[in-house]
């Protein structure tokens, strides 16, 4: 929690004016970090309801929260505040409530964000259904469960017929395929799996595809299903949201592939089939560099540092290329590897058109360019402004001066 907050020694606010030092929330069992905002409905709606349950779980089973203001103003804050039982981020502290928002990827509130008191440890991103299905806290602490309780016992094939899940995907590659028969990306996105699906069987056979219906009811799921070459899970709207909190799925079609031992490899397993239709590189283990095409899956949510080397000459978009790897590398290999993504435009398509109309260098010529555009944080993005060519120290200069803050942001638009 020090290291979440930035210090032991730092103060959040209770009513009435009194402070309580962040050191004091590892005592309790269960930390939730509750971003909402008073001008926003769902969470004054929201807001009462978790009141309520504080009230009741907090009694005597260590419950603690603490808010995050999105308010526009102190002066909205401090009336919703008021009305709050619990616990807050001092509204002046703005740059805390960016760390924290980055960290957990919140894109919209209400969100309530349930963490282990004393590891820090995430138990649930999707507070506000586990105090929606449980108010009294007769599951507190509300320890997650395993990946295999999620999956449950059986598997469906194409006839209907139930497979024992361990026996199907003993020493298997999985992929989860989150997907629905009233999605319109999913529905044209499926055929094409299909293909990359054969093509990847026919090269091995250590992976097995899943189908996890977020269809609206069974009817859906089945006529969906048997289009389908691969296995499912049964059809069930719990579990499919469990599972989709688990892999923090924000958005269908979605591929999550994981190793046979049950680690996780990616979450971007429709990009990577998307750029890989052979299956070639199955299972998609990440890179420290990616497409840009490929890195629009994760970049609403994730800074990203790309080198605009699509109007360069081959030679130039080799060196651009080449000198963002080691840096690429020495990030995702660091402490912080989920905090920045790299990728290089080197195609002159419609995405690299679009980075550049928003971040206003449609007027560049064809020297590489190096930008670093961060949507979570309300659409900033930097420029680096060096003439020469592109190297791995400049290219380590620009993301330590981002760290550091000390770039001059511009606003995307």
């Amino acid at each position: 929690m020090d290291k979440l907050f930035g210090s032991a020694d730092m103060q959040l606010l209770a009513q009435g004016g009194a402070k309580t030092p962040v050191s004091q929330l590892s005592t309790n069992k269960v930390v939730g970090l509750y971003f909402s905002a008073h001008w926003c409905p769902p969470c004054r709606g929201f807001t009462p309801k978790l009141a309520e349950a504080y009230k009741k779980i907090s009694k005597d089973k260590s419950f603690e929260v603490v808010f995050v203001s999105s308010d526009r103003d102190e002066e909205s804050f401090s009336s919703y505040f008021s009305e709050m039982p619990w616990l807050a981020v001092p509204y002046a502290d703005r740059d805390l409530k960016k760390k924290l928002s980055k960290k957990f990827k919140v894109s919209g509130i209400p969100a309530l964000i349930l963490l282990d008191g004393e590891t820090g440890a995430v138990l649930s991103k999707d507070g506000r259904s586990v105090i929606a299905s449980d108010p009294e806290g007769t599951g507190f602490p509300w320890a997650p469960k395993t990946l295999g309780e999620l999956l449950g016992d059986e598997l469906l094939n194409g006839e209907g017929a139930k497979l024992d899940r361990k026996e199907a995907l003993a020493g298997k590659h999985l992929a989860l395929y989150f997907s629905a028969h009233w999605c319109p990306p999913c529905k044209r996105f499926t055929p094409e799996l299909v293909k990359t699906y054969a093509a990847i069987k026919a090269r091995r056979d250590d992976v097995e595809f899943v189908f996890v219906s977020g269809d609206r009811d069974a009817k859906s799921f089945d006529a969906y299903f048997k289009d389908m070459p691969w296995l499912a899970l049964p059809f069930d709207e719990e579990r499919y949201e469990a599972l989709s909190s688990h892999f923090e799925v924000q958005g269908i079609p979605t591929l999550v592939v994981l190793s046979p031992e049950g680690k996780l490899i990616t979450t971007k397993g429709r990009a990577a089939a998307s750029g890989d239709p052979e299956g070639a590189d199955f299972p998609w283990h990440p890179r420290p560099v990616y497409s840009l095409e490929e890195a629009t899956e994760a970049i609403n949510d994730t800074p990203t540092l790309v080198v605009m080397c699509d109007k360069a000459s081959t030679e130039d978009k080799s060196v651009a290329k080449a000198a963002l790897q080691g840096p690429a590398k020495e990030a995702k290999a660091g402490e912080d590897e989920d905090d920045l993504q790299f990728a290089v435009a080197e195609d002159d398509g419609s995405i690299a058109a679009q980075v550049r109309k928003l971040c206003k260098l449609d007027g560049e010529d064809s020297k590489v360019k190096m930008v670093l555009v961060d949507i979570p944080d309300d659409g900033g993005y930097y420029v680096w402004e060096g003439s020469e060519a592109l190297t791995e120290a400049a290219v380590r200069e620009f993301t330590a001066a981002y760290k550091a803050k000390t770039l001059k942001r511009h606003q995307l638009g």
